[in-house]
């Protein structure tokens, strides 16, 4: 039989197998998560899998060739001496102002979105109802934590064990 507690700590380990590999955990949650690859086989198979992706990609990273940059540095100086050599260019603007029209259609957006707000100004919120209740309990495992979802017809209950290992 699984255990929801064995299902949660599987689901913690495979999130951290990634820094597992790395070295990137701290010393207490390697040793668990250690503690736990060795009883689990799939959290094993995914460390096994993960393993063999490093190596693949260190493969891969050391078969790429060092670029060659020594064009580099002539090619921004010559980019450089162009742009200095090139007449500016210049741009016309229109002859027609437009700010009158803008000036009228923000005054008009805003005497719009002033009339929304006083007319929507009488309603008061709109109370929410509960969709869901979360309470919480004490185990006694120091470190777990029980956690309790539920509708408010209680109809139907989710129990969340979490612990530390």
């Amino acid at each position: 039989m699984v255990r929801p507690t064995d299902v949660l700590t599987c689901y913690f380990t495979r999130r951290r197998l990634g820094a597992l590999l790395d070295g990137a955990l701290a010393t207490d949650d390697a040793r668990g998560a250690e503690r736990h690859v060795t009883r689990c086989a799939r959290c094993q198979h995914e460390l096994d899998e993960l393993r063999r992706i490093k190596v693949l990609v260190a493969e891969a990273v050391a078969a790429v060739p060092e670029p060659d940059w020594t064009g580099f540095w002539p090619g921004v100086v010559r980019g450089i001496q162009d742009s200095r050599d090139q007449a500016p260019v210049v741009v016309a603007r229109p002859a027609r102002r437009m700010w009158p029209q803008w000036a009228m259609g923000g005054a008009a957006v805003a005497g719009l979105a002033l009339a929304l707000v006083l007319w929507q100004g009488g309603r008061g919120p709109v109370p929410a109802e509960a969709s869901v209740v979360v309470n919480s309990a004490e185990t006694e495992n120091p470190g777990g934590t029980v956690m309790v979802y539920s509708s408010p017809e209680r109809d139907i209950a989710v129990v969340w064990v979490f612990d530390t290992d």
